[in-house]
């Protein structure tokens, strides 16, 4: 494209933008600035005699100003109307934010900057600021690689990008910068969601962040050692109880970090022998539930228990470093084939858990190739990170969005898959 191309280009997308920004201003915004017009436009109706007086009585106004006075209501009306259409049209910090994103190169080929159209509350969240960006054609996905980039550059920290109403606008849900979650959130009962197995894993920026087990079935917990990967599975696991749920945990770590009321309230499980005992058994109990809904006609366990009058129970798989368990380095040709079969009972359970409501959820520190198969990772949608390192967070959440966003001495703060930082609850273990 060629620089005069470029021009005619942009000028094209200006024209458009300013078509956009009068469609697209708050309305709240709209009003306010209309009833004012209003007001001033029947201000200057009662005094406009008075004003034509005025302008008779000044001997030495000139012939501009005196035409102005003597036609005040026309005036008013084009100034005015050419003044509150700028104010609707142009957002505040319009430029300044453009320049800053130019300045961290978020343009598009033809070098043109995303153009800000307007700037709001969030109706949910009031002390949370949305940029609504035409976007230039620059994809979702530059836009979140270059988050902390923009950040930055606007001052703001950014908890959610998202496409608007099509792919044409871009939405950044901010707060500001010097803005930051709690460094400890004690776990309260009135915290437990009462959505049909909605577990919360903390609170964000946005409130609450949950994952509900009936839509996305898995979740692999990830990061270094003392990021806190045991007291949010056990906050998992402790809410899972309470909805009832049958929870079944593989700790070799010593067991030391389930202490006796665990044992009381759950299936524990100590030894790789047990541990593959113990999947067949849940194995077996998903090929059940197969017969049981295919004879019935019912996609899944929520569905099935409505239409039979059953009461079903949710399975939770654990396993707290699981590393532990599949890591095969050193390992003889018999400790390789159990591994093997463990590893082969995961992956079934990973495929076809969410319809027969049994489900993983796996803590590791590093769950690379090495130790998680392709099987059982490609099906575990919910990926949570602690702090990590450039390389830890790219295995962990194929980005290295942790490293950037998480303090090096944070404890508890974790990294959602979709973006979402929050601090997770510490529960106490004796309310079991």
């Amino acid at each position: 494209m060629t620089q005069n191309e470029k021009f005619r280009f942009k000028r094209r997308m200006e024209r458009r933008n300013l078509f956009s920004g009068i469609c697209g201003a708050d309305k709240s915004v709209k009003l306010v600035f209309l009833l004012l017009y209003l007001a001033g436009f029947i201000w200057v109706w009662c005094k406009q005699g008075a004003i034509r007086s005025a302008g008779d009585n000044m001997v030495l106004l000139s012939p501009i100003l005196k035409l102005v006075l003597e036609n005040s209501m026309t005036t008013y009306l084009l100034l005015g109307g050419g003044v509150i259409v700028f104010l609707l049209v142009y957002p505040f910090g319009k430029k300044a934010a453009q320049d800053q994103l130019q300045s961290i190169g978020l343009v598009n080929h033809a070098g043109m900057v995303p153009v800000l159209l307007r700037k709001y509350r969030d109706k949910e969240n009031n002390h949370v600021t949305i940029w609504e960006f035409r976007s230039q054609s620059i994809p979702l996905v530059t836009w979140q690689d270059k988050q902390s980039s923009i950040e930055a550059a606007l001052d703001v920290s950014v908890v959610k990008v998202k496409y608007s109403k099509g792919k044409s606008r871009i939405l950044l849900h901010t707060v500001p910068a010097r803005t930051d979650l709690p460094e400890l959130l004690e776990w309260k009962d009135s915290c437990l969601s009462q959505t049909d197995f909605e577990l919360v894993l903390g609170e964000g920026f946005l409130g609450p962040v949950k994952v509900n087990l009936a839509h996305i079935p898995h979740i692999l917990l990830g990061g270094s050692t003392g990021s806190g990967k045991s007291v949010l599975l056990k906050l998992l696991l402790m809410q899972a109880i309470r909805k009832g749920a049958i929870v079944c945990i593989a700790d070799f770590k010593g067991g030391v970090d389930f202490p006796a009321v665990w044992h009381k309230n759950c299936r524990m499980c100590f030894e790789e022998t047990n541990l593959l005992a113990l999947l067949t058994e849940l194995v077996n109990e998903l090929e059940r539930r197969k017969s049981l809904f295919r004879e019935s006609e019912c996609p899944n366990i929520s569905q099935y228990n409505k239409a039979t009058g059953s009461a079903l129970k949710r399975y939770i798989f654990a396993c707290d470093e699981v590393a532990e368990v599949l890591d095969k380095t050193g390992l003889n040709k018999e400790q390789k084939e159990l591994v093997s079969q463990i590893e082969s009972k995961l992956a079934v359970m990973a495929r076809q858990g969410r319809a027969f409501g049994i489900h993983l959820i796996l803590a590791t520190q590093r769950p690379d190739a090495n130790i998680l198969s392709g099987q059982i990772r490609n099906n575990i949608d919910c990926r949570v990170c602690g702090r990590a390192d450039n390389v830890l967070s790219q295995i962990i959440l194929d980005s290295t969005a942790a490293a950037e966003q998480i303090p090096k001495d944070a404890r508890g703060r974790f990294l959602l898959h979709d973006g979402t930082v929050f601090q997770g609850y510490l529960c106490n273990e004796e309310s079991l």
